[in-house]
C-alpha cells in the first residue's frame, strides 16, 4: 500500500473513454490501492437531471472531499460541458471544501500521445488555462503505479503553492467544433 494516498476524481467522456477510465480505477485503486476513487459511477445521477442540480451533485457528492482531479484526455475531452464543470468545481475553493490539484492525462487514443507537446486547442480550455499558470500538469498516459502515485501527489502539493485560473464562462452545452479557439 502506498502512502499518501489521495481522494481522486476522474474526469472524462463517458462515452468515448469509459475502458480508460475503469482501467485507471482497476489498476490504481483496486490493484495497487494508491487512490481512493471519488468518480462518478454509471447510473449514479440521473440523465434527465436539470443541469444546475449535476453541477450541484457533482461539486457536493462527488468533488467535496477529492484532493485531485484527474481529466483523462481523449479526442473529444475538450467538447464536454460535464468536463467542464468538473474542472471548475476542482479548482474553486468554498465554504466547505478545499480546491483538488490537476492534472491530465493525455490518453493513447490521441494523435499528439507520446509526442514533445500535446495539441493545446484539442484538450479541455480551462485545463490549458491552469497548465499554463503552473497550477495544472499534463502528462502521457500511464499504467506505472510509481509514476502515477508521484504526479497525484505533487498535483496535491501544488494545489496550495500556486493559484488556479478559473476565468472562462462555464460550458453551457457540449462543442461540435474540431478545436476551441480563444
Amino acid at each position: 500500500m502506498y502512502k499518501n494516498r489521495h481522494n481522486v476524481f476522474i474526469s472524462y467522456h463517458d462515452k468515448n473513454d469509459r475502458e480508460y477510465r475503469d482501467k485507471f480505477e482497476k489498476l490504481f485503486h483496486d490493484t495497487y490501492d494508491l487512490l481512493i476513487s471519488k468518480s462518478v459511477q454509471d447510473g449514479d445521477i440521473a440523465e434527465n437531471e436539470p443541469a444546475d442540480n449535476v453541477q450541484r451533485i457533482i461539486r457536493d457528492d462527488y468533488l467535496r472531499d477529492s484532493t485531485v482531479t484527474v481529466v483523462l484526455i481523449g479526442t473529444e475531452t475538450w467538447k464536454r460541458k460535464h468536463v467542464d464543470w468538473e474542472i471548475a468545481s476542482s479548482i474553486r475553493k468554498t465554504k466547505y471544501s478545499s480546491r483538488s490539484g490537476l492534472i491530465g492525462l493525455l490518453l493513447p487514443s490521441r494523435a499528439d500521445f507520446k509526442a514533445k507537446g500535446f495539441t493545446r486547442n484539442t484538450i479541455p480550455p480551462r485545463l490549458y488555462d491552469n497548465q499554463k499558470c503552473g497550477y495544472a500538469k499534463i502528462y502521457n498516459w500511464s499504467t506505472d503505479p510509481d509514476f502515477i502515485h508521484k504526479i497525484i501527489h505533487e498535483a496535491f502539493l501544488r494545489r496550495d503553492e500556486v493559484l488556479p485560473v478559473n476565468s472562462r464562462t462555464l460550458f453551457v452545452n457540449n462543442r461540435s467544433s474540431d478545436k476551441w479557439e480563444d
